[in-house]
């Protein structure tokens, strides 16, 4: 049994390909198993990972599959996966070699285990490296009151190693046929761990390519992306309305969900902003803001207000 699963899916990113695949070979830290899924690609992708797997037939481990979107191909690696922990890397991304290395020393003292990423373009030169609290073992809730309120990007998949066994126990799944799939399950699956472990190590690659979903010119396809995130909220207030989570955590959860919609006011198109807008009041949402001092109360006011209004001044 390797001690670490990457989940690997590929949907036509050959011209990436290559440079995914050695990344992760190179690892220094060679215990570790790539299982890929070829999600209905119609380039070359096919070619290229057939070129490796005659490469390296004991690290890989291949499925193909009709297209279902990254969150089908995600869900259906983990059931492949025998890996001591789950590693997940976007094909068109790529790691730092020695990144399984160091984080070797954390294996097996947490459920969840963060490093840091670093946004490229597809020159692969550097545009942000993304920073974030750094901590030794703590509680889910703990540590989530931490990066919620100190961290800029705590929603993605690809910068946490799961505990194989916590993530089946939990039974988490991707949301299927849906936008943001990240966001409906990586927060949460911080406060449901009972470790949680956030490295100072930088070891995971984001390349920002033209077609990101930010410079989507399709405004039906940018409305349903909001859309998707009000029906993730609907089903994670859900879950913790049933919950033995501390008040303050549920607080928290809320308020960092709450501030997610309300910013999203600036990507919907016009439109549909005023329809986005009246979602998010009858949802009540600006009530979950928590105003601690005068200045987060008059931002409240503001909210309650206008919206738009609050988005331009803040």
């Amino acid at each position: 049994m390797p001690k670490i699963s990457v989940i690997m899916p590929v949907y036509n990113t050959g011209i990436y390909l290559h440079k995914c695949f050695n990344s992760i070979l190179s690892q220094k830290m060679q215990d570790f198993e790539i299982i890929v899924i070829n999600d209905g690609s119609t380039d070359n992708s096919e070619e290229v990972i057939q070129q490796y797997i005659n490469k390296y037939p004991e690290k890989i481990k291949y499925y193909k599959k009709e297209n279902g979107g990254i969150s089908s191909a995600r869900n259906y690696g983990v059931k492949k996966a025998t890996g001591d922990y789950l590693c997940f890397v976007d094909s068109d991304d790529y790691i730092d070699e020695e990144l399984f290395a160091n984080l070797e020393k954390y294996l097996y003292k947490a459920d969840l285990i963060k490093y840091k990423g670093i946004r490229v373009n597809k020159s692969n030169k550097e545009i942000e490296r993304v920073d974030g609290p750094v901590f030794e073992a703590i509680s889910g809730e703990e540590a989530f009151k931490i990066l919620y309120a100190e961290d800029v990007l705590i929603d993605v998949v690809w910068l946490f190693l799961y505990k194989r066994s916590f993530f089946m126990e939990k039974q988490f799944e991707f949301s299927e046929n849906r936008y943001h799939e990240d966001w409906a399950l990586v927060p949460y699956s911080i406060i449901m761990a009972e470790s949680v472990i956030s490295t100072d190590i930088y070891g995971y690659y984001y390349v920002q390519s033209s077609n990101s979903i930010t410079r989507d010119n399709d405004d039906e396809k940018k409305y349903k992306r909001v859309c998707d995130m009000l029906y993730h909220y609907d089903n994670l207030i859900g879950k913790l309305s049933s919950s033995n989570y501390k008040q303050e955590t549920i607080d928290c959860f809320k308020t960092y969900m709450s501030n997610c919609l309300i910013l999203r006011v600036e990507e919907v198109p016009k439109k549909y902003q005023k329809q986005y807008i009246n979602e998010i009041k009858k949802r009540k949402i600006i009530d979950n803001i928590k105003a601690t001092d005068i200045k987060q109360l008059i931002k409240k006011i503001i909210l309650k207000i206008s919206i738009k209004l609050y988005l331009k001044i803040r």
